[in-house]
């Protein structure tokens, strides 16, 4: 949490100044040279000083005032020459007494000692001090006589310790040092007894000691041990004669139960005093068979909550802090099962003296008015004396200036000559009260006591204090202006207080800069001028956050910072308010704690502080590490049984995550030792299950706690049971027959385990007949095995079955009856009457009727549907004939078969199966699928492009799908913006695999679209695109150009001239001369020069093309420099993207003759991001 601030500059004095009657004023000596003052006391020894006879006494009397005063002593009300005492020093510029005790009696200086304070403006005096010797008696020796009492009663021992200075701290101990252990019937009373509210056998002891601690002293004194026997009425007979003659007694009558009676305080009713601002202890004690519960309540009010505390096991009621308000009625109850009794406590409250107003220096300017008030209250009201310099007012120099009235003196017109110093003496039977306070009558103009041009800094929103000590005789008055206004700061956000210390109470941006105060009374004024910047606040912006860590695991804590930035915040980790472990596990970074591998001891709270020089901020988070559950311990078993027993045990420790459940397994010592399987579970909250047992187990038992962590290890185990023998309990499960021959019939179950054998001996008694037929049970007795086989069965026949299992001690009980068959065999008969209706060209459903019950022979299981394609209609397939199955469950009559080819000559036949096979197939039946739409033309290729012209090449389908009637050809111009254009259509022969176009228009890029297509309808299209050639001129004039004489011989210049320019450059620039190539070339372009900035050796021949039509006009989409000369970095596309351009080549009079295939999208050419169509100029260069 961020703890808001404000910085206040070292070296500020805050000093409290007059601005009206009756405000107190110090004069800051130490700051302001030459100011007179009269002595002001500033420390002194206490009242009632209590010494240490091992120590030199030493009374404080400190004092301030100009000039120096000096101090003198009385001691009982005489002067104390110290002079005459060689024991006795005055510490140097001090009052403070230093007895020397060394070899000496401290009594001998014991006495009341009272410390006066002088110079020339007056005089203080200091408390009477009244100096004593701590003391610390021995117990005075007396015969402690053992104790004998008979049990039940109530008993006292008495400590009565020595009277100390000051009283002892009582406790009782035995003759090891051990406190004596107090309860409710055992306790210690306030004056030190010990107190026993009935006594047990168990008191019996001979080592009750009181000891007194005597802390001035540091000693320990301890009474003679007291010795008690606590006896029975059988006992009492028995060893009353021994005790008779040196043993007193108590009681000789058999100790009952009774009501309650106080053992203290006596009576009905008591008083007790109480002084204000003391502690207040109420002390019952009772005695009772059984022990007395002691109960507290005021009777004419409630208890103060804060202030009320139960000691001493309810029988001490303290009230610390006593006001009048705690005057009245207490009663307090003793209470037990036979009755009650009570005490009511009259407690009064009085007071020593207090302030109310307690007298403050006076300092005041010639002529100026002021008032001394020394107001105190008390019970009684307390009485007041004035003194002047020590001595009694009344007995003072008459001054017409002041005037006593009562608790206050009044000054007016004081002057000069004025000064002194005035004790108040408030007084009553419990006390009295002194106090100094002095006039002083100066005249002294402003003075600023604040250090000039101090830096104030604040944080926005919090209070901000600018401080402006000053001192004036008259008081000045303290006026604050802002940075050049002329305007006093007065008013909201400003208030001036009474020290001159300015204050802002929300501090905001606007309130930045420089403040001037100024001091002025009548003898002058003085200014200062101090700064004040008010900052951002610290803040963490994300603060860490709660965390549930697994053992091992690793978590992170974050801590984003924002600030004022002119800062740099320090950033600060800490673990329970502590530093951080030194452990290299915790990772300290910019804005997070991370802590691998994360161990129990790391959890707790984690703090990050965010500091600068004026705040902090700060964030915590929990971290609770969870883990596994401990082993559970101290497993028991009770209430043991033949069929049930009682499981209990201790938890382990949960680490951080609650148990949801435990787990009990157990251990058959007998059938599979070593192995432990799973018994129950019970909810997490319990540690106790009731467990159902087998017959003939050896058990043990373990507990395995789960919490949402996992499992815990297993507890160890319990002590081992076993259960008696007894008849098997059930018999096996999962029984079933089911022949795997035509003549057998094979009875499988599940065998009993070990637990559930119950007893020694296990075997098994089969039963088996025919069902449906009236035949008597056949049954045979096996070992302990798991399968029984029939023989000599008719086929699939239906048994009734049954297994019985039995042991040495007996049977199971009746087994029910399960019904099997004996094994299966192939069925015997075909589905007849196979029917099939074609539904379209890819699905038929086929139908046929079922065979008979009979002749399955076994379990229908369905049919099957082989079914193969002989070929297409129109051809028969010479290749192997690939056969399909499709199986139908159960007993369907009709199935339909799904991705048939269409226009083809199928063949099928259906079986049956079972259990056991197949059976025979019937006779195979054929159909046709009806002609579908066919697919897409094998490929579509692009030949010979030429100025308006160009022929396409297909292949046929890979799948006709029925009789082709011919082929769809569709084709559009695209222009550069890739928009298409009117569509043309052609219709094309069923023979025909290649088409060419003509009249197209010359470098205009087209696409086309193909498909087949049969009676049934189009198919799927494919499609292609290609791009006619350019002019034939243009390109002539391209391959010309680079092949003239005149074109060569001016390219051979150009270089020639370029050389000699570089020679030049290199020649001047060793000299230090510059010469600005770049801006020539830049100013006079070489059109010639530009198409040799393609390096690309590839189709080299080609640059020499050149145009015999100088007015030709490139095609829209080109980019043609002003000089008429085409750069292949501004070519659009080229003829490489569009089909096997990398592959292409021209004849010699220029034409294309690469092949172009079916590229689907445009691939821009590198370093191109233009999305035009290409111009045939572009295409060219391209390639050059």
């Amino acid at each position: 949490m961020l703890r808001k601030r404000y910085l206040i500059p070292a070296g500020a004095p805050l000093i409290l100044l007059v601005c009206h009657l009756i405000t107190a004023l110090d004069v800051p000596l130490d700051l302001l040279e030459g100011l007179q003052q009269p002595p002001t006391l500033t420390h002194q020894s206490p009242k009632d000083y209590i010494v240490d006879p091992r120590e030199n006494i030493v009374i404080q009397c400190e004092a301030k005032g100009k000039p120096t005063p000096s101090f003198s002593w009385t001691r009982n009300g005489t002067h104390f020459d110290i002079d005459k005492d060689a024991r006795v020093t005055m510490k140097p510029n001090s009052g403070t007494l230093v007895i020397d005790i060394t070899g000496g009696k401290v009594e001998a200086y014991e006495g009341v000692y009272q410390c006066t304070v002088r110079n020339e403006h007056g005089t203080a005096v200091s408390n009477n001090i009244i100096i004593r010797q701590s003391r610390s008696p021995l117990w005075s020796k007396e015969r402690v006589d053992p104790i004998l009492i008979q049990e039940g009663n109530s008993l006292i021992l008495e400590c009565r310790p020595p009277a100390g200075l000051p009283p002892p701290i009582i406790f009782w101990m035995d003759n090891y040092f051990q406190r004596l252990k107090q309860s409710e019937r055992v306790s210690q009373g306030l004056n030190g007894d010990l107190y026993f509210s009935n006594v047990k056998t168990e008191d019996t002891r001979n080592d009750y000691i009181c000891y007194a601690r005597f802390n001035h002293t540091q000693t320990i004194q301890q009474k003679q041990p007291i010795s008690v026997k606590v006896l029975s009425m059988d006992a009492i007979n028995e060893t009353i004669a021994a005790f008779l003659n040196d043993t007193e007694f108590y009681s000789d009558s058999p100790a009952g139960e009774r009501r309650p009676t106080f053992m203290i305080p006596k009576g009905r009713t008591s008083n007790k005093l109480v002084l204000r601002g003391h502690v207040l202890k109420l002390e019952c004690i009772a005695e009772g068979l059984p022990t007395p519960e002691i109960h507290w309540r005021k009777e004419s009010g409630e208890l103060p909550s804060k202030r009320t505390f139960h000691e001493n096991f309810q029988k001490t009621l303290k009230i610390i802090d006593v006001t009048e308000a705690d005057a009245g009625l207490y009663r307090c109850v003793a209470k037990n099962s036979l009755g009650s009794i009570h005490h009511i406590i009259n407690v009064t409250v009085m007071a020593s003296p207090y302030w109310i107003t307690e007298p403050k220096n006076l300092v005041l300017a010639p002529k100026e008015t002021g008032v001394l008030i020394c107001r105190a209250n008390g019970i009684p009201d307390p009485s007041i004396t004035w003194l002047m310099n020590g001595i009694p007012i009344e007995n003072s120099p008459k001054d017409l200036s002041r005037k006593v009235d009562g608790d206050s003196i009044i000054f007016s017109d004081v002057q000069t000559g004025s000064s002194a110093v005035y004790q108040c003496n408030v007084s009553n039977e419990f006390g009295y009260l002194l106090a100094n306070a002095f006039l002083n009558v100066l005249a002294e103009p402003p003075r600023i006591l604040t250090p000039a041009n101090q830096m104030y800094q604040v944080i926005t929103n919090n209070r901000a204090l600018l401080d402006c000590a000053f001192f004036g005789a008259p008081i000045p008055k303290i006026n604050w202006f802002k940075d050049d206004q002329t305007s006093i700061l007065d008013g909201d956000p400003y208030v001036i207080h009474d020290n001159g210390t300015l204050e802002i109470h929300v501090a905001q941006k606007d309130n930045n800069g420089k403040y001037t105060c100024i001091a002025m009374n009548d003898l002058g004024k003085a200014e200062n001028r101090v700064q004040l910047e008010v900052k951002d606040p610290t803040r963490i912006i994300k603060q860490p956050e709660y965390r549930v860590v697994q053992v091992a695991g690793k978590v992170i804590f974050e801590c984003k910072v924002k600030h004022d930035p002119t800062f740099t915040p320090t950033i600060m980790w800490l673990k329970n308010n502590e530093e951080l472990p030194d452990d290299e596990r915790f990772i300290v970074g910019e804005d997070s704690l991370t802590i691998g591998e994360v161990a129990e001891i790391d959890e707790g709270t984690y703090t990050c502080i965010a500091n600068t020089s004026l705040d902090k901020d700060s964030a915590s988070a929990e971290l609770t590490v969870v883990d596994r559950t401990d082993p559970s311990t101290d497993l028991e078993l009770t209430d043991e049984s033949e069929r049930s027993i009682h499981l209990t045990w201790t938890p382990g420790f949960d680490h951080n995550s609650v148990i949801e459940k435990y787990i009990v397994e157990y251990e058959d010592g007998l059938h599979e030792p070593g192995v432990w399987h799973y018994l129950t579970e019970v909810p997490g909250t319990k540690s106790s299950a009731h467990l159902e047992l087998s017959p003939h187990v050896l058990y043990s038992f373990r507990v395995i706690s789960v919490n949402e962590v996992g499992r815990s290890q297993p507890s160890y185990p319990s002590r081992q049971y076993q259960t008696a023998p007894a008849a098997p309990d059930e018999n096996p499960s999962k029984v079933e027959g089911a022949g795997n021959e035509p003549d057998n019939l094979v009875i499988t179950w599940q065998t009993l385990t070990g637990i559930q054998s119950n007893g020694p001996g296990l075997q098994y008694k089969v039963h088996w007949r025919q069902k449906d037929v009236d035949d008597d049970w056949t049954s045979v007795t096996v070992a302990n095995v798991s399968k029984y086989i029939v023989s000599g069965t008719q086929t699939f026949v239906p048994y009734e079955i049954k297994v019985q299992a039995l042991n040495d001690l007996g049977i199971a009980p009746e087994p029910s009856v399960v019904v099997g068959y004996s094994g299966e065999d192939l069925p015997m008969a075909a589905p007849g009457n196979v029917r099939v209706r074609v539904e379209n060209s890819t699905l038929a459903e086929v139908h046929w009727e079922p065979v008979s019950p009979k002749s399955v022979r076994g379990h229908l299981k369905g049919y099957k549907i082989y079914y193969w394609k002989e070929g297409s209609v129109f051809k028969r397939s010479r290749r192997h004939v690939e056969k399909k199955i499709l199986t139908f469950s159960g007993d369907k009559t009709h199935g339909k078969l799904p991705g048939l080819e269409p226009f083809s000559l199928y063949k099928l036949n259906v079986r049956v199966f079972n259990g056991k096979g197949e059976g025979p197939p019937s006779p195979d039946e054929q159909f046709e699928t009806p002609e579908g739409v066919p697919n897409a033309p094998a490929f579509l290729k692009i030949l010979n492009p030429m100025l308006d012209s160009l022929t396409l090449e297909w292949g046929a389908p890979s799948h006709r799908n029925g009789l082709l009637t011919g082929y769809t050809l569709k084709y559009q111009p695209i222009n550069n913006t890739h928009e298409l254009g009117p569509l043309v259509k052609i219709i094309i022969p069923a023979n025909e695999t290649n088409w060419t176009l003509k009249n197209l228009n010359y470098s205009t890029r087209y696409k086309f679209y193909l498909n087949a297509q049969t009676s049934k309808g189009p198919g799927n299209i494919i499609t292609e695109e290609a791009v006619t050639i350019m002019d034939e001129a243009m390109a002539s004039r391209q391959v010309d150009i680079a092949t003239q004489g005149w074109f060569i011989g001016l390219m051979c210049a150009i270089a020639l001239l370029i050389l000699v320019l570089l020679i030049f450059c290199f020649i001047k620039r060793n000299k230090g001369g510059k010469y600005p190539v770049k801006e020539k070339e830049d100013a006079h372009p070489d059109p010639e020069i530009q198409p040799m900035k393609d390096d690309d050796g590839t189709f080299g021949e080609y640059r020499s093309l050149e145009s015999d039509t100088e007015d030709h006009k490139p095609l829209k989409g080109s980019r043609t420099p002003s000089n008429g000369t085409v750069k292949k970095e501004d070519s659009d596309d080229s003829l490489v993207d569009y089909g096997e351009g990398g592959d292409g080549q021209f004849n010699e009079d220029g034409s294309f003759i690469g092949q172009y295939s079916g590229k689907k999208e445009k691939e821009p050419a590198e370093g191109n991001e233009s999305s035009e169509a290409p111009s045939p100029v572009n295409a060219m260069n391209s390639f050059v």
